[in-house]
Order: C-alpha cells, then structure tokens, then sequence
C-alpha cells in the first residue's frame, strides 16, 4: 500500500525515527536520571518521589533480585500491581537486574493467574497485598519460589491502611522490610542491548487462553520515539505532567509512562479511576498537561458533577485508546478540556501504537489518526489481497514496535504474521483517501444480519448520541430468520433510560438491519480493567 500519510502528516513530523535512540531501556531512564534528578518522578496519595530517590529504590530491588534470590539475566519476574509507588520502583528494578517482567492484572482470578504464571515460567512475583487471594489459591501450582507483598505506600514515608495478606498464603516477604535490609546496597551491572526481552504482556485471551506478546527493549523505545513525534508541543523535557488514570500492567499506560520519563516528567499515578470523585479530586489542581484514557472513563469523568472544578488551563493533549472514541464523549470532553480526545490505535503486541491522530487537528476526526513514522499498514481482504482505499478489511502492520512473537507459541506466530511479515491484528480497519485509518471494528465482534455486515462500534456511537445513555454496547444474538440480530445494552447517567427512545433514535439514524432488536438497561455495564467494556460478558 502507497504510504499516502506522508503526504498529510502536519509540518515537522519525520517519517522515520531512530529506534535505536536508546541502547536499552534501563539506558533511557539512566539518562533521565542524570538529566533530572532533582525533578519530582512520581506523585501519588499526596507524596512525591524524585528521580534521584525513584533511581535508588529501583537499585535498592534490583540488588535484592540478584542477592537474595539469585536473578540473572532473562529471568521471568511476575508483577502484579495497581499504580502505586512500587510498582515504577519495582519495574526499573527488574531491568536493572536483567529480568524480563511479566505484567500481571491484579483482578486476574486464580485460575487466569495460575495461567501466566506457568506460561511465563515466572520465577519471582512482586504481588499487592489485595491480590493475594488468588495467588495463595495456586501458589503450591507455579513455578514461582519467591514472592514479595507489597502495600499501598511502599517505597515512601506514608502510612496507608495496607489489605490483609490472604489465609493459606505460602511462603512470603514484604517489600518494606526488604527495602530497609538492602537500603544504599548497589546492583552489579547486567548488559543489556535493544533485541533483549523487556516485557511479557499477556493479551485478554478472548479467544483463547491468553498468549505472552514478547516486547524488546528496541519495541519500546521505538515506540517512546514515535509517540513523542506525534506530540511535538506535548514533549517539553521537565516540564510535563501526565496523569496515570491507565493502569501501567497495560501497555497503553506503560508505553505513556516510559516516554514521558525519558523526558523528566512527574507522572500521576491514580491507583483506582474507578472512584471517579476520588480521581477527580486528585487532579483537580494538579496542573496537568497530559491525559490518557478510554471512552468509558472520560465518558465518567464528563458527566460527574465534579468535572466542571477541574483545571485543564495547562492541559494540551487528552489521548485516547483501547476502545474507540466516540463522538458525543469527546464532544462533551472537548465543552470543558477546550480540545477533542486524540484517538489512537494499537495492541499489546505493538508495544502499543500503530496509529495516532497528531496535535493541531482541528475537530473530531472520528478516526484513529495516521501511522506513526516508521510504521507499514495495509488493509487485506479475505483472500490476503491488498485492498484500495475506501474498502475495510484487516488492517496488517510492520514496524519496530512490533512484536517478535508469542512467547513459546510457534504455532500461533504461523497464524499472527503474513508471509512478508506483517502483523495481523484482527481488527477491521478502513484507509481514507486522506490517509487518516479508520477502525470498523475486531472481526470477532462484527454481526452478519441477512447477509449484511454489523459493526458494533457504529451502533454504540449512535445510541450513546442520547444524553440519557452513559454506556452502550452491542452484540449479536441467533435469529432463526435473519442469522443474527442485532442486541443492545445500555446504563444511564443517573436518568432513567426509555428503551423506545434509544430504538426511535437508531432507527433514524441506521439502517434497518442495524437498529437494535432488543434493548437492555443495566445500571453498568461489565468493564476490564483499563475501563474497556466487556462484549463477551455480555453475549
């Protein structure tokens, strides 16, 4: 496919970045160590940590690796962490050591645990105290030998009510006590180069048990590298401030994180969005210049009595991902923030972005912007021809921000990658002429009703036009006359949703084989982790 971007991306963006920018990662955060030391790194329950203290605490957990439990390089260390102040601490720590992390989700249930702990054949875990119910469920199961709790305020002086460590919980150690043992002890240094092993991350599983994407350390800086070409005026070296309302177990929040301490940054570090009130309190005054997040969440934060107090007078860019963007949130974000939600597109196996819309666009473009330099898509048809411009198919990408492969999984490599190299993602994706991508919608998720394709994500943006419908999702229910048709969840924003005017709007604004069949209220509809909401629950 001609690389018609080009011919659209805004003055000043390079076509190509230098993914070897960095020789590591441990190499981009030691420089921003000498460059910013005395900056504030991390912010979180009121506290702060510099980048000088945040450095000595990670040397603090790589020497305890390598000493107490003899980690060396390439070694699988689990971490299963909210976004709290140990979790960077534990994360520089890892790589300093030479290990490779496993991001664990800490809802993960025992038996989605077990899973990746065996897969990654993990052989330490850093696990917070809340979530070691399930690891005591299957402990005696993995291969993991050491396991290191962890508390809300380890890693500062703050006294924060901890959770209980769960009954029947083997073996253990807290992270505080091993921080005063190995207090100002220093690691022995371990080579590392751009093609190690950085990060496991484990996708959903949707389809199947959930498969380790295999990220270098090379994916990652590329990726820093082409995120902070998009961002130009939102790249300014120790003068931003971002807020980690996303998860940093998930890519998207990770790959945020790590670009904008390259750069000096003090990261905000929310550890439960969920408590809206409680987010938005903390932000309020914060000051921020950056923002992340998915639609559920900035769709939440929009209609919570309390975002009207928040200060957006420094805020320049709000990035959207995950799931798509849809317009009435954005426009909705863009009454009080004073810009629309910059939508991006990517997965974990792309460590994460593929495509991103730039600064300085003017209005809601409704798509997931261009390719970030560096980057090759096509869209392929059924039979893996490449299709024109205007025609939706699956959307393939090579980059090097890509994915080596699936950890231990030649046969799902075989499946996940074209002939020539490309990266199938799965998801259903249309060029415009102007360049700007489009995603329709994954091909797992999209309906046939009589013959005729059904995108969910259209269906959701037109219902979730109604002031009354907060959230919407759609799936597809069997049909004896029409294959499938089309259903509807909704949940209200505190109003009382009448399903005839949800179906009255579809109507006028679909297709008749797109309005919705059936439709059902919900006080919330079932979220992952990151806010995404969950189809297959539903279905």
């Amino acid at each position: 496919m001609a690389k018609i971007w080009f011919d659209h991306y805004p003055k000043g963006i390079p076509h190509e970045i230098n993914p070897d920018t960095y020789s590591s990662l441990t190499h981009l955060f030691k420089q921003a160590v000498e460059k910013f030391s005395d900056l504030e790194a991390l912010e979180c329950f009121g506290e702060t940590l510099t980048y000088a203290e945040l450095d000595q605490l990670s040397d603090v957990v790589a020497c305890l690796l390598q000493d107490r439990y003899g980690v060396k390089k390439g070694d699988r260390i689990a971490v299963m962490l909210p976004n709290v102040f140990a979790y960077p601490i534990v994360m520089w720590g890892i790589l300093k050591a030479g290990g490779v992390q496993v991001n664990v989700n800490p809802l993960y249930t025992a038996r989605e645990l077990e899973h990746q702990l065996n897969d990654s054949g993990a052989t330490a875990m850093f696990c917070y105290n809340g979530s070691t119910e399930a690891l005591a469920a299957i402990q005696g199961n993995t291969s993991v030998g050491c396991v290191v709790t962890v508390a809300p305020g380890d890693g500062a002086d703050i006294e924060i009510p901890a959770p209980p460590l769960a009954d029947g919980l083997g073996k253990s150690e807290a992270l505080s006590d091993l921080l005063d043992a190995y207090a100002d002890q220093s690691p022995a240094p371990v080579a590392l180069a751009g093609d190690d092993t950085l990060f496991l991350q484990y996708t959903g599983g949707t389809t199947g048990p959930s498969k380790g994407a295999t990220l270098c350390h090379r994916n990652l800086i590329a990726n820093t590298e082409q995120f902070k070409a998009f961002v130009p005026e939102a790249n300014e070296p120790g003068r931003e401030r971002v807020v980690l309302a996303l998860p940093m177990y998930h890519i998207f929040g990770l790959m945020v994180y790590v670009a904008y301490a390259a750069i000096g940054a003090k990261a905000i570090l929310i550890p439960n969005p969920r408590d809206v009130e409680g987010f938005l309190s903390t932000i309020k005054d914060a000051g921020f210049t950056v923002i992340g997040g998915v639609n559920t969440l900035y769709a939440g934060m929009a209609t919570h009595p309390l975002f009207k107090e928040v200060d957006f007078s420094r805020c320049k860019i709000s990035l959207g991902g995950g799931s798509k963007i849809f317009r009435s949130t954005s426009d909705r974000w863009e009454a009080f923030a004073g810009g629309h939600i910059l939508e991006g597109f990517g997965l974990s196996e792309t460590s994460p972005i593929l495509t991103l819309n730039p600064m300085g666009q003017s209005g809601f473009t409704g798509t997931v912007g261009f390719p970030v330099p560096s980057t090759d898509v096509k869209i392929l048809g059924p039979e893996g021809n490449e299709l024109p411009p205007g025609e939706p198919g699956e959307l393939c990408a090579k980059g090097p921000q890509v994915m080596s492969g699936y950890w231990n999984r030649p046969d799902a490599n075989a499946q996940t990658f074209t002939d020539d190299g490309y990266f199938k993602t799965g998801d259903v994706a249309v060029m415009h002429a102007n360049g700007l991508f489009e995603i329709v919608d994954r091909k797992k998720d999209m309906l046939i009703v009589s013959g005729f394709n059904v995108y969910p994500n259209e269906v959701e943006a037109v219902a979730s036009e109604l002031d009354i419908v907060a959230e919407a999702a759609c799936v597809g229910a069997p049909d004896e006359k029409t294959g499938e048709r089309v259903k509807l969840f909704v949940a209200g924003n505190g109003a009382n949703i009448d399903v005839e005017t949800v179906v009255e709007h579809c109507r006028r604004n679909l297709a008749a084989y797109k309005v919705p069949k059936e439709v059902i209220v919900l006080e919330e509809l079932p979220k992952s982790s990151v806010g995404k909401i969950l189809r297959k629950e539903l279905r």
